[in-house]
């Protein structure tokens, strides 16, 4: 469990700072209003997008470990807490301030972790039935076409909806990761698991790039969080047998709860307030870019 956790911690800083490069990069590139080949070569384009997603690379890396050796639960809390991570991040890199609520945030989150470590038990079972392996690709599937027909609006709704899609991207990763049979390569390319984890990965990197350039970061990363954060967590406990810790589950319960709560109120952090704005010093004529939590 300690070799879980402490790569779980990582890829959360990973994320975190990753985060601030990445959004950046996505706010730098021109917006657009269909899936195209060119809003990738856009972001490719961008040193700061790029660079924020080798971060995101490398700490999904690292998450792998941990989520083959943790409930799901108490990685997704984790992972997400990297909100915490951005905030102090761009304390540092953008020049931002921290507000009360921001403090709060990064204390809500500390504190919530901390209890849901205490309370998290044993991982559940690493076995699923072939459904629900296909059940996972035929979500990827629906979510990247949900988003070719999103990305035609505008708007809050539309940036919520995309952040929305993106969590659950990122969600069938985590839980595809969890389940996938790798212990011999064909049995990863016959393992529909395989390619929902590369689908939903890759999808949920789009839908999150574009929700950046349609509407608030809250939005967009608040949607994002409860389907990454409460979908594969939820289905953790019920299919695949996790569990907290006997005779603690309620700190196991308040922990989630805490850490949740505290990356909610983080993630009002990437509406950038005036002081912040001028820490960007952006150019004449061109217009601030604020510092943006992750996914």
């Amino acid at each position: 469990m300690l070799l879980g956790l402490s790569t779980a911690l990582v890829a959360t800083v990973c994320f975190g700072f990753g985060a601030v490069f990445q959004a950046r990069g996505a706010r730098s590139a021109p917006r657009a209003d269909r899936v195209r080949a060119g809003l990738l070569a856009a972001l490719v384009r961008s040193w700061q997008f790029v660079l924020g997603t080798l971060l995101d690379i490398l700490g999904f890396v690292l998450s792998i470990v941990a989520l083959r050796s943790l409930p799901l639960f108490l990685v997704q809390a984790v992972t997400n807490a990297s909100l915490a991570v951005t905030a102090l991040a761009a304390v540092w890199l953008l020049g931002a301030r921290l507000r009360r609520g921001d403090l709060a945030g990064i204390v809500a989150v500390v504190l919530g972790l901390t209890l849901l470590g205490l309370g998290s038990g044993k991982e559940g079972r690493e076995y699923a039935p072939a459904a629900f392996h296909w059940a996972l690709l035929g979500t990827t599937v629906v979510m990247v076409l949900l988003t070719v027909v999103l990305v035609r609006r505008n708007g809050t709704v539309a940036a919520a909806g995309l952040g929305l899609l993106a969590g659950v991207g990122f969600g069938v990763t985590s839980l595809a990761v969890r389940v996938l049979d790798a212990h011999r390569l064909t049995s990863v390319l016959a393992d529909p698991a395989a390619y929902a984890l590369v689908l939903g990965g890759l999808g949920g990197y789009l839908a999150y790039a574009l929700a950046l350039q349609r509407g608030t970061v809250t939005a967009a990363t608040a949607a994002g969080t409860v389907a990454e954060t409460f979908g594969p967590a939820l289905v953790g406990v019920v299919a695949l047998g996790d569990a907290a810790r006997p005779g603690l589950e309620w700190c196991a319960l308040a922990g989630f709860a805490v850490a949740v709560g505290g990356t909610f109120v983080l993630s009002r952090f990437g509406e950038l307030e005036g002081e912040s704005a001028g820490a960007l010093a952006p150019e004449a004529g061109t217009r601030a870019e604020p510092a943006v939590p992750p996914r």
